[in-house]
């Protein structure tokens, strides 16, 4: 079977309209979270080139670090096979995760923390931690 260079490719959002996404970081490689994102979320993303994702919680698109300032550049966005779900590989600002770790994955099924924080989240976010 040839692969296709075409220049689009149809997204599989699911019943909500989002497909999920991975993120990674560029240079360690490492996970750092899973988010959600609308088509409008990823629309942005491809035109700024920083990370939007769409809050289940909140029902709303959030540009990654607008509170914190923890942003996360976008080198380049990865589909699967089934197009269902996306991969963003990005330069994080400080830590990915709103508890102040560099990675949401910072703690095993038995909750054994793996990751030091790298900043307090009651001094960064005005609001409560989402």
């Amino acid at each position: 079977m040839k692969e296709t260079n075409s220049t689009h490719i149809d997204l599989a959002f699911d019943e909500n309209g989002l497909i999920p996404v991975i993120v990674q970081d560029k240079d360690t490689r490492d996970v750092l979270m899973l988010a959600y994102a609308s088509k409008e979320a990823v629309d942005l993303t491809n035109t700024t080139g920083y990370a939007h994702y769409f809050s289940r919680s909140r029902r709303k698109i959030w540009k990654k670090g607008e509170e914190s300032g923890n942003v996360q550049k976008v080198h380049e966005i990865l589909v699967d096979c089934d197009a269902d779900t996306l991969m963003y590989i990005v330069s994080q600002k400080c830590a990915a995760c709103h508890t102040g770790h560099w990675t949401c994955f910072y703690r095993t099924i038995t909750n054994k923390i793996i990751a030091d924080r790298l900043f307090e989240p009651e001094e960064v976010y005005n609001k409560r931690n989402e």
